[in-house]
């Protein structure tokens, strides 16, 4: 392979008789935690998307309450590129704190709309500015100074969608959407938005080339997050038993699961919940409840992040150990300790994989959009109760928060999988049970119900050593016959599991391996690769632990395969070493751990960078 001798050129200040650039550009706006922004955002987004642009949106927020910097950015592609882009293209500057800062980090070209009080255009003369009054044309509408800060907001919408050409009707039908039923603050938005395009149209000449254009990119699609697509699909699955601890980002989880329960599943007739929720005392107490509802029959689950995973631990040890299902979703966040709550990161692979004391192998699935994670809410439990253990789904902030687009989820066709679950006639049947003896030589034995109205149901569920029958044992022939039966259910996992995505020329001399929401930069970053450098890339998307096959025969095709993921040590990057024995050599790791989502250009940059090295 040769050289890779040359960078793609830095972004070029944009002019004002530059061509117009349409529907390809990155909004930033930057307001204060609790300033009431979260309506106005969402508008704008939705008033684009509306348009057919294909858009995201993602929310980068402090971990309290109000009065910290927030920053929401929106990213319109043509291309449909939705993975987070490093470079800002529009400021919508709203919070005093910031406002320097922010319009300094941009690129010469770029615009800036910003409240007309903080005088930002004297800190550069290479940006483009618009100042707009928004707290004065704000006061035009309330005079309360609380409501007036809130109604600025949706001044700034009108002025943006002025100014970038989308369409009025599209703000006034996605105000409408997000204030549904309010007809008093649709009414006051409405208004707000109104006079904001109003002064811009009056005041401010077009100058800067971003252009809003109708296409036809986003029919038939939705926008959600990955959290609510999460309980949209463990509703399906028929959940029956939802225990959790609040914890960011993994609240709305559960709060979303609430909702849908309420609406869909009341009898008719008795009007009585067919469900149960508790908010338990602490993450443990809430995973200890899963296990207790799963070892009963119900379809139970929990939902938190790393620092509930780290107290999770000894219940999710016994019910690996005892063999009980039950579901845990782990939607991802920055640690150690604390960490950063409101920052994304992928780095509990190991811990979701081997938590517990001892030998341990959970099968975790890695959702890589709002549909995998609803579909691999629906799998989980099926996993769950066949393979009888404890089945985490690893998501992480950015998916589970964030703004995707997704075509609508189809109603589940398949049947619920019990798994190996014994009735009575089945007892009457077989003449004999053995609680945990492998019968059918796929590591899983047979099961019964609390309840079961047959003489042979009982059993003692064992956290302690036990033999097939579940008496107690410690006979080390015992303990090890029974850990020997519990490290091959992996191989009977293997078959089950969401199987790896591969793409991209079998002759492809680089592979990328990547999992969760790192999809998205890496399909973009592998489209940059092609155009910018012609290397033609392959890819592996590991959907699910434990490894598969799939792993070993693709890293054996290529030259080199970089390993990317969120976190600093490159968890999976190990792991796929240790499958791939005598070729792990070949595994270069690219690690983005900032606590931002990834983004394409970093991972395409440092490949080049890498190839380079390689070659001088």
């Amino acid at each position: 392979m040769s050289t890779v001798s040359t960078q793609p050129a830095p972004l070029e200040p944009l002019s004002q008789g530059q061509d117009r650039v349409v529907n390809d550009f990155s909004i930033q706006v930057a307001t204060a935690n609790g300033s009431g922004s979260q309506s106005s955002n969402n508008v704008l987004m939705r008033s684009i998307f509306q348009m057919g642009v294909p858009i995201s949106g993602k929310n980068l927020f402090p971990s309290n309450i109000m009065g910290l910097p927030t920053w929401f950015t929106i990213r319109a592609s043509k291309d449909n590129y939705v993975a987070r882009k490093k470079e800002i293209d529009i400021l919508i500057a709203m919070n005093p704190e910031t406002a320097s800062e922010d319009v300094r980090s941009l690129e010469p070209g770029r615009v800036v709309i910003y409240e007309q009080r903080l005088k930002l255009s004297r800190l550069r003369d290479d940006l483009i500015f618009y100042d707009v009054p928004f707290t004065k044309l704000a006061a035009e509408i309330v005079e309360e100074a609380r409501l007036r800060k809130l109604v600025a907001n949706m001044v700034y919408v009108g002025s943006a969608a002025e100014i970038l050409g989308i369409e009025m009707s599209e703000v006034e039908s996605a105000i409408s959407k997000w204030f549904k039923g309010k007809a008093k603050a649709v009414s006051f938005n409405v208004k707000a938005a109104r006079l904001g395009a109003d002064y811009v149209r009056s005041n401010l000449p077009k100058k800067d080339p971003y252009r809003v254009e109708r296409m036809d990119g986003t029919r038939g699609k939705i926008l959600i997050d990955g959290n609510s697509a999460c309980a949209l699909g463990s509703m399906f699955a028929g959940v029956s038993v939802v225990t959790w601890y609040p914890i960011t980002p993994s609240s709305s989880v559960c709060e979303s699961l609430i909702e849908y329960l309420e609406k869909y599943r009341i009898n008719p007739q008795s009007g009585k919940a067919t469900f149960a929720v508790i908010q338990a005392e602490d993450e443990l107490a809430a995973v200890g409840m899963a296990i207790g509802a799963g070892w009963a029959g119900a379809r139970a689950m929990t939902a938190t992040s790393g620092p509930g995973i780290s107290l999770m631990s000894e219940f999710v040890g016994l019910g690996y150990f005892a063999e009980i299902p039950c579901v845990i979703f782990d939607i991802q966040r920055v640690g150690p300790s604390t960490g950063l709550p409101t920052r994304t990161s992928q780095g509990d692979v190991l811990s979701a994989y081997t938590l517990s004391h001892g030998d341990t192998r959970h099968i975790v699935l890695l959702p890589g959009s709002p549909f995998e994670c609803f579909d691999f809410a629906g799998q989980a439990f099926d996993l769950a109760e066949r393979m009888q253990q404890p089945v985490f789904v690893a998501s992480d902030l950015d998916l589970g928060m964030n703004n995707w687009m997704a075509d609508p989820f189809p109603y589940p066709q398949r049947p619920l999988d019990r798994g190996k679950v014994l009735s009575a006639e089945d007892l009457e049947q077989a003449g004999e049970f053995a609680r945990y003896k492998d019968v059918d030589g796929d590591a899983v034995p047979y099961r019964t119900l609390p309840g079961t109205d047959h003489p042979l149901a009982a059993y003692f569920t064992r956290g302690t050593g036990h033999n097939e029958q579940a008496g107690y044992s410690e006979r080390p022939e015992d303990y090890q016959d029974l850990m020997d039966r519990l490290a091959r259910k992996p191989q009977t996992a293997k078959k089950l599991v969401p199987q790896p995505v591969i793409e991209g020329p079998e002759g492809a001399e680089i592979g990328l391996i990547a999992y969760g929401s790192s999809d998205v930069a890496i399909q973009e970053c592998r489209d940059q690769l092609r155009r910018d450098y012609e290397i033609e890339t392959a890819y592996l998307r590991i959907r699910a632990l434990p490894l598969t096959h799939h792993i070993a025969e693709f890293v054996s095709r290529c030259r080199v395969v970089y390993s990317v993921e969120q976190n600093r040590d490159g968890q999976m990057g190990d792991l796929v070493r240790l499958e791939v024995g005598a070729e792990a050599a070949k595994i270069c790791k690219i690690l983005h751990f900032s606590g931002l989502p990834l983004d394409a250009r970093f991972v395409t940059n440092r490949i080049v960078e890498s190839e380079n090295g390689k070659n001088d």
